[in-house]
């Protein structure tokens, strides 16, 4: 296969796995530092290395969950218990889940933070189609809890690192049907 042809492939046949549908194997550790070292690839002006991508560990997993539980209950309560037990068990989804962090602060190189933005969301990308490259499904996530201050202490975030999403890598347990709808190229380029 030409170069050209296996990036399209990898490009084009990379879609989103819900984490509720990977499962164990997850990357071995060789194969985690592969997905991992793809980041390094994404732009970065200034050489800020304007990112930071946080394991979550087995042993962390039920505190993540936690807090989750917690930001559901601080928003609605009236969630109901098995609301709340949900809320918790998506830390517990997928074998391997990391935290990317967008590092904001000012530098002296006068980088901008949409710059930064940017390149986080090139680290992210590498990370997902180096996944895929190696037989893995992946997904991001958010949700409301991304933005409490509740997952900020968790993490030990200083004030100008921002959480952004999580990320879920793992075997896909299931197909979902059919193919991924992508834009039309007219939807998303003009000509100035």
């Amino acid at each position: 296969m030409l170069l050209e042809d296996y990036a399209d492939v990898l490009i084009h046949g990379r879609v989103h796995v819900s984490p509720k549908r990977l499962i164990e194997p997850g990357p071995t550790a060789d194969q985690k530092k592969r997905i991992l070292e793809s980041a390094k690839a994404a732009p970065d002006h200034g050489r800020n290395t304007p990112w930071h991508f946080i394991e979550v560990s087995e042993s962390s997993r039920s505190r993540l969950g936690s807090v989750f539980k917690a930001c559901l209950l601080e928003r609605d309560l009236q969630a109901s218990h098995i609301e709340l037990q949900e809320a918790h068990d998506k830390a517990l989804r997928g074998p391997l889940l990391l935290l990317a962090v967008a590092k904001l602060g000012i530098t002296s190189d006068g980088v901008s933070e949409q710059e930064k933005m940017v390149s986080l969301g090139c680290a992210i990308q590498n990370i997902l189609l180096s996944a895929h490259a190696l037989g893995f499904g992946s997904g991001l996530s958010s949700g409301k809890a991304i933005t409490s201050q509740r997952l900020r202490q968790l993490f030990k975030l200083p004030p100008d690192d921002f959480p952004i999403c999580f990320i879920t890598i793992g075997t896909v347990s299931k197909n979902k049907s059919g193919s991924a709808l992508r834009p039309d190229l007219s939807a998303y380029h003009s000509i100035f």
